[in-house]
């Protein structure tokens, strides 16, 4: 049996395809990562993007909140910028900064850097994902990727941006370089997911964590044709595809639109009303606000409480609104998986 068909009855797997589910199920953004003590005890002295390299790692790390929050999906411990670097980008994820980009894309000339990812590129994704599957079983594992427009954001910037002023400079000043660009990078994202779904990822994210930066007519203009080009890539392999942005409340419904099947959704908007904005036919994740885990548990349950009201009935995945912040207690996030699950139980 594939790990497709293994975890096709999970909790998971049945809200991404708005199918009855026996409790809503739950998993977090940056659920694998800093906020666990035993995630910071392995990567002692490993550099973040060697860690994202290397498959017993890899494996590890994506297990330790499925063992230790009883979450209903794993999520593939990785970095946007890891197909970047695959193809040759020369770039780091430093410290407190977040991925730096030594020589920024900003010129035709500068396209040529860029080429397909071929699957050998990655071969440490296979090699992860088929021992993560293993030992998951019924468990999905989501694939992640990063979305064309967040990824062009880095690569003109050199690295993290408040205002975006170098991407926006190039997408206004230059339509045709900026389209360019973001087709290529829709095809490394697509050979990215490829290679996660083909060795086993169920569901897979495409994170566009930037784009809330745009207006809806930019977004529609100057984003919105290479995510389709994502979407549509994947849609043969049959598996969820979630689409996540932060900031993107005026952008739901076009993000919809793009063409995944379930829409992220951050803490801004209430579920219901994001429900409105998206349309029919969509599953929905979300949305607590990443810093109401840091009030007392009462607290966080009213708050879990008024998401969990607010969802659909059928076709909702319980998350943050973002992901995990680093100084998470993660007894508050165990706390909150119990309480999702025990709420909702049918």
């Amino acid at each position: 049996m594939s790990a497709h068909q293994q975890t096709a009855a999970s909790p998971f797997i049945r809200a991404c395809r708005r199918e009855p589910v026996p409790h809503t199920p739950v998993w977090f953004m940056r659920q694998a990562g800093r906020s666990l003590p035993e995630y910071l005890k392995i990567r002692e002295g490993v550099a973040m993007l060697d860690s994202c390299t290397r498959p017993d790692l890899i494996a590890e790390i994506t297990m330790q909140p499925v063992r230790r929050h009883k979450v209903d999906a794993a999520v593939y411990f990785s970095d946007i910028v890891v197909p970047l670097k695959a193809i040759g980008i020369d770039l780091d994820i430093k410290p407190g900064v977040g991925p730096v980009v030594e020589d920024p894309i900003r010129t035709r000339e500068d396209l040529k850097r860029l080429r397909a990812l071929e699957p050998e590129d990655v071969g440490y994704v296979t090699e992860a994902i088929g021992l993560l599957t293993a030992e998951l079983g019924e468990t999905p594992l989501i694939g992640f990727a990063g979305a064309p427009f967040t990824l062009a954001s880095y690569l003109v910037e050199g690295g993290p941006s408040r205002n975006h002023e170098r991407t926006k400079a190039l997408m206004y000043g230059d339509p045709e370089l900026w389209r360019d660009l973001l087709d290529l990078l829709a095809d490394i994202t697509v050979g990215f997911l490829k290679v996660q779904i083909e060795a086993g990822a169920s569901a897979v994210q495409v994170f566009d964590s930037w784009v809330g930066a745009l207006a809806p007519v930019d977004y529609r203009r100057y984003a919105m044709p290479a995510s389709v080009k994502v979407f549509d890539a994947v849609e043969e392999y049959g598996v969820p595809r979630i689409h996540f942005g932060v900031g993107t409340g005026e952008l739901l419904g076009l993000m919809g639109e793009a063409g995944a099947d379930v829409v992220g959704v951050d803490w801004r908007v209430p579920l219901d009303e994001a429900g409105r904005r998206v349309g029919p036919g969509k599953a929905l994740q979300g949305n607590l606000d990443p810093s109401v885990l840091f009030a007392p548990t009462a607290a966080v349950e009213a708050k879990a409480r008024e998401v969990l009201d607010a969802a659909p009935a059928t076709g909702h995945v319980f998350n943050l609104g973002h992901g995990v912040l680093p100084s998470t207690d993660p007894d508050a996030l165990t706390r909150l998986v119990d309480f999702v699950h025990t709420s909702t139980e049918v």
